[in-house]
Parts: C-alpha cells; structure tokens; sequence
C-alpha cells in the first residue's frame, strides 16, 4: 500500500550574476549553446562535480552561471529546470528574451 506525502521544493531562481538560458545547439560532449536571457549567446559547460546528475537536451532551460573572465562568451550550466520549474518561470516573467 502507498501512502501520498507531502513533497515541497523551492525553485531554483537566478541570485546574483545567473542567468536563465535555453540550449540552442550541442558542441561536444559537455559543452552546449545557449542563448540566455541578456541576449547573449555563450558556450556552457557541465562542471564535474554536476556531469553525471543531469542529461541535457536541444530546446532545454538552464540555469547559467557566467565564468568571471569571459563572462559574455562562457559560462557553466548549474541547473536544468524541469516541465513543471518552466511554466512557474514563465509566471514570474524569467524567459521573457529566450
């Protein structure tokens, strides 16, 4: 017999220079395109310690923290937002350039 818990989470927003992203095109094996919502385009990678948690597909919406240096050309991919994350996103009016 299954019993229903009550299962909350927080939704991951963008806090200080993240910016939320959608993946245009894949360039290799952890280095992806993506198109974020400044209006820049910047090649992301998957950091290490994040390679195998979560596969990332064309047309995804990521969560992109910019490299310090180069921050307009490069970036990492911290969070891959689910179905769900996406449409509270859009309420929130964060895929508003994607």
């Amino acid at each position: 017999m299954r019993t229903e818990q009550n299962v909350t989470y927080t939704l991951k927003l963008p806090m200080g220079s993240e910016v939320v992203g959608k993946v245009t095109r894949i360039a290799g094996a952890t280095r992806f395109f993506v198109k974020c919502n400044d209006g820049k385009e910047r090649i992301c990678t998957i950091p290490g310690r994040l390679r195998r948690r979560f596969w990332i597909k064309v047309n995804d919406i990521v969560l992109v923290k910019p490299w310090v240096v180069q921050s307009d050309e490069r970036g990492d991919i911290i969070w891959r937002y689910s179905m769900m994350d996406i449409g509270k996103l859009r309420a929130k009016n964060l895929l508003t350039n994607i």
